[in-house]
């Protein structure tokens, strides 16, 4: 049986991923965002308008796309209603975002060099891909409110022992990607860490595992 439903959210679980990107001063940023999907070698980017990243990528025209697994899920909540534009949106604001200068520090992260685009990468994350930016949409109504960004993979950096031996195939066993499913987090099929995102969002909290 089936109920019609106004969903207010239709995030229903793809890869987080922290984007690597510079700011305009030089400065390093990551941000984790969830609505991404690959097909051969090039990725579809969801990022608001309103964000530092989607500022960055248009300018720069290059990301880092770091993927991170499910153990890094609380660094990942510390980059949670955090952001990098020095003004902060009202409309986030008011959900409890702040301005965060030094976000690898924030998330207790190491920032380390990609080899063929300026953007960071995120040492501690498994599968980084250097990106570069092939094309930029904007989409939403009545005003556009987003852009998806085709990003094209010049190079892949995977941890050895992710790797099947002897192989440049992902051992889909021993990857175990960190999942953000309606705002919270999800790893090897369960609810792993309390979402800062959720909880700013106002998502049912019944959800969400009390930490110890």
């Amino acid at each position: 049986m089936h109920v019609t439903v106004d969903l207010k959210v239709l995030y229903f679980g793809t890869p987080v991923v922290l984007i690597g990107s510079r700011n305009p001063d030089g400065t390093a940023n990551i941000a984790p965002m969830s609505s991404a999907w690959w097909l051969g070698h090039s990725c579809m980017l969801g990022l608001g308008n309103s964000g530092q990243t989607t500022a960055n990528l248009l300018r720069e025209r290059q990301c880092v796309l770091n993927l991170p697994s499910a153990s890094m899920v609380d660094a990942v909540d510390r980059l949670a209603l955090t952001t990098a534009a020095p003004v902060v949106p009202a409309h986030k604001a008011a959900i409890g975002y702040r301005y965060e200068p030094d976000k690898f520090a924030a998330a207790g992260l190491t920032e380390q060099a990609a080899e063929l685009v300026a953007a960071p990468r995120v040492a501690q994350c498994p599968i980084q891909l250097e990106c570069e930016v092939d094309a930029a949409h904007q989409f939403g109504g009545p005003e556009p409110h987003a852009t998806a960004f085709q990003v094209r993979v010049v190079r892949a950096h995977v941890a050895q022992d992710l790797l099947v031996p002897g192989t440049h195939y992902v051992d889909p066993v021993r990857w175990d990607p960190l999942i953000m499913k309606f705002c919270e987090f999800f790893g090897g099929g369960d609810n792993v860490y309390p979402s800062r995102l959720a909880e700013g969002w106002q998502m049912p909290h019944q959800l969400r595992p009390t930490m110890a």
